[in-house]
């Protein structure tokens, strides 16, 4: 007779219910959503924003925007109690698109772990308020007006983490530099 054959399967068992309880429990731990944070889109807007997502992830590298019709700006923009923007790069033709494809700005940050400039952090599509009845929709958001005065506008945090949410204009994490 081995060893193994004089043990009892019991202790094994318990051993393994109660390290799988403690699993499943941190795991629900570790997914739950802090009290703060804004709430998460239908999971159907990340199929959309994947559109998106797959038209601008070249511009990540600063330098490769402009060869998209973006020009670079040199104010970050930023809300003493909402947090920052960023440095805003717009594409004058995309000025007035609802396509997820064609936002008509990129957004970049600064920050101290970026070797290389600017970081991409969020795409906007801006439409000018012409006096419409309603503001334009795109991803089951309602564009925000005056943002940018006469304009509406949306904001996308596909490349920065955004606790105000995704589609939040201001994000709480970027911070512009003090002159």
């Amino acid at each position: 007779m081995s060893p193994r054959s004089s043990r009892s399967p019991r202790p094994l068992r318990s051993t393994v219910k109660t390290t799988l309880a403690a699993a499943t429990a941190a795991a629900f731990a570790l997914t739950a959503a802090p009290a703060h944070a804004a709430p998460e889109p239908d999971p159907s807007v990340w199929t959309q924003l994947s559109r998106t997502t797959q038209a601008t992830a070249k511009y990540g590298y600063e330098g490769f925007a402009a060869a998209g019709g973006y020009a670079r700006t040199d104010t970050c923009v930023a809300d003493p109690t909402e947090g920052g923007m960023g440095y805003h790069y717009v594409n004058p033709a995309n000025i007035g698109s609802v396509d997820p494809q064609k936002p008509a700005a990129l957004v970049y940050a600064d920050g101290s772990g970026f070797t290389d400039g600017r970081k991409l952090v969020a795409v906007e599509w801006v439409v000018k308020d012409t006096g419409q009845a309603t503001a334009p929709t795109l991803f089951g958001q309602t564009f925000q007006k005056d943002q940018l005065p006469g304009y509406f506008t949306l904001h996308a945090w596909l490349y920065k983490p955004n606790s105000a949410g995704l589609f939040a204009a201001w994000n709480p994490e970027v911070i512009c530099p003090t002159a």
